[in-house]
């Protein structure tokens, strides 16, 4: 069957984007810590020097071997490829258009900006501690949060001391600021 004529799936987009990774909201930019910057755009040299090159090989030796439609290795590569490709352009936009904020600028001031390490107080009397990243660094799992969030659009400007209401799907929480922190000059 010609290729015209299959159905390519909406979990395949080929704009680029990563189904993963929540979009940019409209008019904001793309925030970015010095570290968050690095590691995505290591990320990026490892996936065009490294994995494709590795995947194109694979790719052109299955090839070689003959028939296509059974071949598990030319098949996985074909997909690995397009994998590889989408991330790739996923990475050199969000790269492109990152604007990168060193957080450590902020060392010592007691007010919630971008790259924040914040430790509040819920009402119920939780304690909890978040770092306000970008969008595509973040990581719930390490207590880092991305600064379009609720808790971090809430935080944003907040001084230590202040009382905020922040907005849940259970309604309105009194929180308040205990500390705020950023890390140190590395210079």
């Amino acid at each position: 069957m010609s290729k015209a004529f299959t159905r390519e799936t909406d979990a395949d987009p080929d704009d680029g984007e990563d189904p993963s990774l929540p979009p940019l909201p409209a008019g904001t930019r793309n925030y970015m810590t010095p570290q968050g910057y690095a590691a995505l755009r290591a990320e990026l040299f490892t996936l065009m020097d490294d994995e494709r090159p590795k995947i194109v090989d694979i790719v052109h030796w299955a090839a070689s071997n003959g028939d296509r439609s059974e071949n598990g290795d030319y098949l996985y590569g074909k997909k690995r490829l397009r994998e590889i490709d989408r991330r790739i352009r996923f990475l050199t936009k969000r790269l492109e258009i990152a604007e990168v904020t060193d957080p450590s600028v902020h060392h010592g001031k007691d007010q919630v900006f971008f790259g924040a390490t914040v430790t509040y107080v819920e009402e119920n009397g939780d304690e909890r501690t978040v770092t306000i990243r970008g969008i595509d660094e973040a990581d719930s799992l390490k207590g880092e949060v991305s600064w379009v969030s609720p808790i971090a659009r809430t935080l944003l400007k907040a001084r230590t001391g202040d009382v905020l209401k922040l907005v849940t799907p259970q309604g309105w929480r009194e929180i308040e600021v205990l500390e705020v922190t950023y890390p140190k000059s590395s210079n």
